[in-house]
């Protein structure tokens, strides 16, 4: 009996969980698919590159997606046991509550431990395809984002138009001109041709060009006077066919810190993390040392020259200031102040360097805690929902998506504060990524304590009743006065 009990409410939990899964994952893939949109769009990729880019993208959408999906599903399930007095009759049944929720329970344990594999094994290694396929795009492709009929200073040091611009990668062009771009004590050089073609090159970082039926214009003027410039005639030179290459390891490097690749961090597991997390504080202690060394230098030479100096050698100290002059003691005075606005304006320009370093060793930490973190999330979101569900009693897609939209803005709204917090320096991150589950988590068992014990928990009589004496109080004379 028990058996059959725990098959049937999995199975009524699983309905929903499959299908709220799949919409919530298709909302955030097209969020998503919103926000890369540039970057998808005239690049001349085929539809599975694309397809096959937003897999890699969307492995971190389940982090957030699966939690979601336990709340939904478990305040609809427990609902509808509810609306459909099958939750009364277990309990007149002698099943007890506790017992009813156990098998989903365990149920959300198992996805909980899967999302933790999920987000430690497979996440980083779909966070390294993803930005590996992006560097891709951006080094093998990067004629594709020229505009047809505009100059364009893309590429390093030359500034190009194209008439038109087609074939499957956008490789064919029509109506070709390129202008190296030089002063005038430079060599001039222009370049037109009827067509053109961008062949790959053996080097990624260089562009091969291919131009055909042009000319090429050149004023020879590099180490000229004025009067050999004036006489250097112009010089045009026909030809067929042209094959150029053009440097394009500065546009490949911007495509790189565009898409912040550097990051690493967001490529390792939780055991590697630990090895970057204390690389990470090291060279922070190491950098922040240098600073304050630097400081102490800049503001008092003394105090540097002390630390240099053996204990056995006298060292002079300076004059006392009371003991100087007047001129003298204003010449110290204002050679102090020079120095205290120095150092407060090296300060001042390491201030960013510092909050850089902040933020970066912040972002590692909370990256780490939260493969922990959001998969306890989803035992905390089973307890609010399955809670709420057996309190609320309504099924569907009505009051239980309202209330499950609520929570879960609040547990985003508390995420994103507290992760600006952290980034900023104003919070510690290793409790910025835990706080959400802190806030939730008494929540969670508090509506428990009250599912548990068949607390009327949205009953609007029981709060008027409580609020009534207040309210009588305010309106009695009102009353009595409409009979006078």
């Amino acid at each position: 009996m028990i058996k059959k009990l725990d098959g049937y409410v999995i199975k009524t939990f699983f309905g929903p969980f499959v299908f709220i899964f799949s919409v919530l994952f298709f909302i955030f893939v097209v969020n998503i698919i919103w926000i890369r949109l540039a970057q998808f769009t005239g690049k001349g990729l085929s539809y599975w590159e694309i397809l096959k880019l937003l897999s890699y993208l969307s492995a971190i959408v389940v982090q957030l997606v699966l939690p979601l999906t336990i709340l939904l599903s478990s305040i609809m399930t427990f609902g509808d046991f509810g609306e459909r007095y099958e939750l009364a009759a277990m309990k007149a049944a002698g099943i007890s509550l506790t017992r009813i929720m156990l098998p989903l329970f365990f149920t959300t344990l198992f996805f909980s431990l899967l999302l933790f594999v999920f987000s430690n094994n497979v996440v980083p290694d779909f966070q390294r395809k993803a930005k590996n396929m992006l560097y891709n795009i951006a080094a093998s492709k990067p004629a594709l984002n020229f505009t047809p009929g505009q100059f364009i200073q893309q590429i390093p040091g030359y500034s190009v138009k194209f008439d038109k611009i087609s074939g499957d990668s956008g490789e064919n062009l029509t109506g070709v001109f390129i202008h190296r771009m030089a002063n005038s004590f430079e060599d001039q050089q222009s370049i037109v041709a009827e067509k053109g073609k961008f062949v790959p090159a053996a080097n990624p970082n260089f562009l091969k060009l291919v131009l055909f039926n042009g000319h090429v214009y050149e004023d020879q003027l590099s180490g000229a006077d004025y009067n050999q410039r004036l006489k250097q005639p112009d010089q045009a030179i026909k030809f067929d066919t042209l094959v150029s290459h053009f440097n394009i390891s500065e546009i490949i490097n911007k495509a790189i810190e565009a898409e912040k690749i550097t990051d690493d961090y967001s490529f390792q597991n939780i055991l590697e993390l630990n090895s970057t997390i204390k690389e990470t504080k090291k060279s922070n202690e190491n950098i922040l040392n240098n600073m304050t060394y630097e400081l102490v230098s800049q503001a008092n030479s003394y105090v540097t020259y002390i630390d240099n100096t053996k204990a056995q050698t006298k060292i002079t100290a300076p004059p006392n200031v009371d003991s100087l002059k007047q001129k003298e003691k204003n010449e110290m005075l204002f050679s102090a102040y020079n120095k205290i606005e120095n150092v407060k304006l090296t300060t001042l320009g390491k201030d960013s360097q510092i909050k850089d370093m902040h933020g970066y060793f912040s972002r590692v930490i909370m990256h780490q805690q939260r493969i922990v973190s959001y998969s306890v999330t989803c035992i905390i979101f089973f307890l609010i929902g399955s809670s709420l569900g057996s309190i609320i009693r309504k099924g569907g897609l009505g009051l239980p998506v309202v209330i499950a939209i609520v929570v879960f803005i609040l547990f985003y709204l508390l995420n994103l504060s507290a992760e600006n917090f952290a980034w900023a320096g104003e919070m510690d991150p290793y409790l910025a990524a835990w706080l959400p589950n802190m806030v939730l988590f008494p929540f969670g068992i508090w509506l428990t304590y009250k599912a548990l014990t068949d607390s009327q928990l949205f009953d609007i009589e029981k709060y008027k009743a409580l609020f009534k004496p207040i309210i009588a109080k305010f309106s009695k004379n009102k009353e009595h006065q409409r009979y006078r």
